[in-house]
């Protein structure tokens, strides 16, 4: 099933509006790319998106009860609910140290859940 999607561009300021076609494997821009990365995150958006994940996971016998945390790699879109459930079942104990590996291959997705602060006893 071809169908064509508007993608906003957030590589750079200009925000272009990017149409785009794509039968889930081919890519074709229409209009509205007015550089290469532009094309490049279209492409990505399109095709494989992805986000970066930041949220909290709960520390015990710490000096703060939750930790900072983010993933290693952008999370594909799809995967993102099963990697927070994942998140929302973990428990560490103190200290944590910022860029600690908190999750190891987090719901089969090759990427790591990192601390992003240090949490003392």
């Amino acid at each position: 099933m071809t169908a064509e999607k508007d993608v906003i561009c957030i590589v750079c300021p200009i925000g272009c509006k990017i149409l785009v076609k794509t039968n889930g494997k081919d890519f074709e821009i229409l209009e509205g790319n007015k550089c290469k990365r532009g094309t490049d995150y279209a492409r990505n958006e399109a095709l494989d998106p992805r986000r970066m994940l930041t949220s909290s996971v709960l520390v015990t016998n710490g000096e703060w009860p939750l930790v900072s945390v983010k993933s290693s790699k952008p999370v594909p879109k799809d995967k993102i609910f099963s990697v927070l459930k994942e998140i929302k079942k973990t428990k560490v104990n103190a200290p944590v140290k910022s860029g600690q590996i908190i999750i190891k291959n987090v719901a089969g997705t090759k990427i790591n859940i990192l601390a992003t602060k240090s949490i003392k006893k």
